[in-house]
């Protein structure tokens, strides 16, 4: 159905378009000189030693557990209460992905306290999620690793120039993954980021991308090499630089879309303030903050309330969804499940409202309105 109030819309116009034509004039369609580009320019934003531009976030995380050095016998532990391509990382290293809990409602990121009871010999690294571009708390978690002699990757899909204490998300781990999903802050379809401020991590990345390859083929058309050797069994999880042009045009919007959804997120607190039975996750918490989502939590509910709610705001035009359920309950983890109170009550009474710089303040009046009179 169409809806009035979409849960996101497009940050494109003109610009999107002419990148695209100029991409596709220059008659370089693969990994090239954009390609190149956007990864240096996403570098600079975050104050990264090194960017390294993937097919996608998913292949960022499979890349990033495999540079690190997580193998089979490892056990990763993981959030539950994250897109399920944060768990399948781990077993594509033929690792155990340990499901750890979450704060509760009021913070849906992973609970360090929990992180460190779960612990054993066997633990090699952490994997985090910035929820909603809120981030970790990442002074706790870094020394956890520190003293347990573990990896730290930085799943910060949700978070491009979020900050924690003055740093961007996804550079205080060893290796941080970033996501342009279409419905991402930006957006290019598919994409990721992989970054770190390791160089020999950086090197084995654009290795492992292209095939094991010690050239790519634009670098040999610009007279690099002629020959190329293949040095370690790869992947083909290049960024093409007609995904690269948008992301170059997305990333330039960022800040100026950042600060729209900052004003957003304002509106909705000051609509939603004393709401009975409405927690707002993070609440008014200072710092650069992506606000890639909006949810709210329903207190005393259940799924089936949930639900019922979402299809009666559905029906009024307003779109909502669910960031997300438990990655732990799907039937392919069964074998790693465990008790996660916080993660099951929180994803049986989430609900994601509408986020993006392009909502009126009647937008989010209306939303508001809707979601109070339906929480009565």
């Amino acid at each position: 159905m169409a809806y009035s109030i979409p849960l996101f819309d497009l940050n494109y116009d003109h610009e999107e378009e002419e990148a695209v034509l100029a991409t596709l004039r220059s008659r370089w369609l693969s990994t090239g000189p954009r390609t190149v580009e956007f990864e240096r320019l996403f570098a600079d934003a975050l104050g990264a030693r090194h960017a390294v531009a993937v097919a996608n976030c998913t292949c960022a995380l499979h890349l990033a557990l495999s540079i690190v050095g997580v193998q089979e016998g490892d056990e990763v532990i993981v959030p539950s209460l994250t897109f399920v391509a944060t768990a399948n990382a781990v077993r594509y290293v033929r690792a155990t992905p340990v499901f750890c809990d979450i704060r509760g409602p009021h913070d849906l990121n992973i609970d360090p306290e929990q992180i460190e009871s779960l612990i054993t010999e066997k633990t090699r690294a952490i994997l985090v999620m910035h929820y909603g571009g809120f981030p970790c708390d990442m002074d706790r978690i870094l020394d956890l690793a520190r003293n347990h002699r573990l990896r730290v990757v930085e799943d910060a899909c949700h978070g491009p120039l979020s900050e924690y204490r003055g740093r961007k998300l996804g550079t205080m781990g060893d290796i941080g993954c970033f996501s342009f999903f279409s419905n991402k802050n930006i957006s290019i379809g598919e994409g990721g980021m992989l970054v770190t401020g390791d160089p020999e991590f950086a090197e084995q990345a654009r290795l492992l991308r292209s095939h094991g390859m010690t050239t790519l083929s634009y670098q040999r058309a610009s007279g690099h090499s002629t020959r190329y050797d293949v040095v370690a069994s790869g992947y083909n999880y290049r960024m093409d630089d007609i995904h690269a042009a948008l992301g170059i045009v997305q990333l330039g919007k960022l800040r100026d879309d950042i600060r729209r959804r900052a004003i957003v997120r304002d509106r909705y607190l000051d609509a939603l303030a004393d709401a009975p039975g409405i927690v707002v996750p993070f609440g008014r918490r200072e710092g650069l903050a992506s606000n890639y989502i909006f949810p709210v939590v329903l207190e005393g509910a259940d799924a089936a309330r949930r639900d019922a709610l979402r299809d009666a705001m559905h029906e009024r035009g307003i779109q909502t969804s669910i960031h997300y359920p438990a990655v732990h309950r799907f039937s392919i983890f069964e074998q790693y499940r465990r008790p996660l109170p916080e993660t099951e009550r929180v994803s049986d009474t989430l609900v994601t409202l509408p986020m993006h710089g392009r909502l009126s303040a009647n937008d989010i009046s209306r939303v508001a309105a809707t979601l109070r009179e339906l929480t009565r």
